[in-house]
Formats: C-alpha cells, sequence, structure tokens
C-alpha cells in the first residue's frame, strides 16, 4: 500500500534530531541520497518547515527547496536592494496546521468573491483563478502524491482576509494516521538538548 510505503521510508531513513530555539528540527537522510528536514513547534508539535535537496549528476548539492514554511532572508540577500522582488507581488507560503493542508498567498486584495479555488483530477492540483485575471497558480499536493491519494473537492476550502487569501484542504485519514505514525517515531527518538549540537542541514 503507498501510503505504508511512504511510512516505511521516512522510518527507514537515517535520522538525527535536535531541540533548539523552541523547535524540534529532525533531518531525515534517504537510500535515494535525498535529504529532508522538518522544523516542528516543540510545544504544539505543528510541522512549521519541510525542505527537500538532493546531489547533482556531479555530487554537488543543490539548493533547499521549501515545500512547507518560507526560506529566511539571507544577509546577502537583503543588501542586493535591486534584484529583490517587488514587495507588493503576491508571496505563496504553504503554512500547515494540525488536521489541514493551508496555503496562503499575500499582497491578493481583491475582494472574495473573485476568486475560483477548484481542483483539477487530470494534473493532480489545485487551481486559482480571479475573474480580473489578475492572479492564476496551480500547485499540487506532494503528501498526496506520495502516498497515492485522491484529490477530493470537498475537502478544499478557502477565506479571504487581510489582503492574503487561504486555502485549507482538510487532510485525509490516511495522512493523519502516517503524521501519527511518524510522531511516535519522533518521540522515542533520543533528541540532543537545546544549543548540544549544531543542526547538520544548517
Amino acid at each position: 500500500m503507498a501510503k505504508q510505503n511512504w511510512l516505511e521510508s521516512l522510518k527507514a531513513a537515517k535520522k538525527t534530531a535536535l531541540v533548539q530555539d523552541g523547535k524540534r528540527k529532525v533531518h531525515y537522510l534517504f537510500s535515494d541520497g535525498k535529504e529532508m528536514a522538518e522544523e516542528y513547534d516543540a510545544k504544539t508539535h505543528e510541522l512549521l518547515v519541510r525542505k527537500w535537496r538532493q546531489k547533482s549528476s556531479l555530487g554537488a548539492y543543490g539548493q533547499w527547496e521549501f515545500e512547507v514554511g518560507e526560506a529566511p532572508l539571507s544577509g546577502s540577500a537583503l543588501q542586493q536592494d535591486f534584484l529583490k522582488e517587488s514587495s507588493a507581488n503576491p508571496v505563496f507560503i504553504r503554512k500547515d496546521t494540525k488536521t489541514s493542508f493551508q496555503w496562503r498567498i499575500r499582497n491578493l486584495p481583491y475582494p472574495k468573491e473573485v476568486y475560483n479555488v477548484s481542483i483539477d483530477k487530470t494534473d493532480r492540483c489545485c487551481v486559482i483563478r480571479t475573474t480580473n485575471k489578475k492572479y492564476y497558480k496551480k500547485f499540487s499536493i506532494p503528501d498526496l502524491d506520495r502516498c497515492q491519494l485522491d484529490l477530493n473537492d470537498s475537502a478544499l476550502s478557502f477565506a479571504h482576509a487581510n489582503n492574503t487569501l487561504i486555502v485549507t484542504y482538510q487532510k485525509p485519514k490516511e495522512i493523519l494516521s502516517i503524521e501519527e505514525g511518524l510522531a511516535k517515531e519522533l518521540k522515542s527518538m533520543k533528541t540532543n538538548a537545546d544549543g548540544d549540537v549544531e543542526c547538520k542541514t544548517q
């Protein structure tokens, strides 16, 4: 079963964990050489960051690709103002809750009735359109892809407040079951205390 395969691959991955700055940071190294790093709130256990990277054909590590959360601005990026995106551009970020996948698109000032959020089952993705043709976005849900789960129209909803469109997809029971299994696995791991070691994913 695909669901089981993903949980088994998480369990089989080489893992290191530490608690630092109120976050539990977990690093996974998979048998195919891919790396995944996650950060959880140490108190609520909510997922804050999930990012991936893999080696190129020459053996060098590529950039971290963020699946959940957003990359922190580095000092060099802050200095290069001329390269910075306009602060008025829409910013698309995934930020999950315990029971749902959630995406926030900031800098979208249009009223709620302008947005249309739907599922494209052929391409296995969610689609955001606006009737004023000002914004269009297609995005997949990697968690469902990894477990080969179908997208369900009734799980999708959206809201709009403070110039931010919030798209919510209720997690199916299979995903909740995997997250519960992973939480048990992580709790059983020895975790280095705050500040004892550097997280090797940094």
